[in-house]
């Protein structure tokens, strides 16, 4: 259990082939919301449209957390946000970094990716508020929101002993110094957080700001807050759909959470999806 918060149970795993995967299958088993999930290693860690991320055993942080709000289908995005605004103040407390965060899931310094948020949901017959909708509100599904935060690797130049399997690069992002896209908390601080003690801040902030995804007035607090630290406002983008690419300037987060991207001949409002940073905004 982690102390003072409403997260009931951590289990913790040498090795798993994803977080993610795993609190999906004990949701569909009925499992209470709370459940928390982490890993020393992922065998199969999945990002956003399929992406791969690996790392060397024990270097990051690999958790997941099993939620069940209380939100309409087309709210259950937020959970990525209540997760993406929890991590950025974790680093802020542990290692000094002020991370930025780049629409719809990933944490950025500078142009370098330090995580990323994967939220799936299920439904499931389980009593806890699952079900058809009622009078009182919206039913409630099994949502699971996983965090991949790099803390020791890519490690900073000259400490050896970290070597990736492979190396994770977004579409869009140059490489540097071989590291592709990404770079870590140690990398970009004096500092070396144990993931251990990230997650004990990460789970505090979390449990923090769940209780505002009850309320449409703290849901846009919410909002508010990310748009506030959304590294894509102002910028060039590529917008990825299915079937579909366009390219434009993000000018604003709706309060819904949804993206605002001025295609030229119109404000396209953009749901779900995958962006790519082109260049800076003016």
């Amino acid at each position: 259990m982690s102390a003072g918060t409403s997260f009931g149970e951590v289990r913790r795993f040498a090795e798993l082939d994803s977080t993610n995967r795993y609190l999906l299958d004990e949701a569909r088993a009925g499992a209470p919301a709370g459940l928390v999930v982490v890993a020393g290693h992922q065998t199969a860690g999945r990002g956003r449209l399929g992406r791969r991320w690996e790392a060397p055993a024990g270097a990051n942080l690999l958790v997941s957390v099993l939620l069940r709000p209380r939100l309409a289908v087309e709210e259950l995005h937020l959970c990525s946000v209540v997760m993406a605004l929890a991590a950025r103040t974790a680093c802020a407390r542990t290692a000094d970094v002020e991370a930025r965060l780049k629409w719809p899931n990933d944490l950025l310094v500078g142009e370098k990716k330090i995580g990323g948020i994967l939220a799936e949901s299920v439904a499931d017959s389980v009593a806890d508020g699952a079900g058809p909708p009622t009078k009182s509100g919206p039913a409630r599904r099994a949502v699971v929101v996983g965090l991949g935060l790099n803390v020791a690797w890519p490690a900073p130049e000259g400490q050896p002993g970290l070597v990736p399997p492979t190396v994770p690069a977004d579409e869009g992002t140059a490489p540097t110094g071989g590291l592709g896209a990404a770079s870590s908390l140690w990398r970009e601080s004096v500092r070396r957080p144990e993931p251990a003690e990230l997650l004990t801040v990460l789970l505090a902030e979390l449990d923090l700001r769940l209780g505002e995804l009850e309320s449409a007035e703290g849901r846009r607090r919410l909002v508010a807050e990310y748009r506030g630290c959304c590294e894509s406002l102002g910028r060039q983008v590529m917008v990825i759909l299915p079937g579909e690419r366009l390219t434009g300037s993000v000018v604003d987060i709706s309060v819904e959470g949804h993206l605002l991207v001025d295609v030229g001949v119109c404000i396209r409002t953009i749901t779900a999806g995958d962006i790519v940073h082109l260049r800076a905004g003016p």
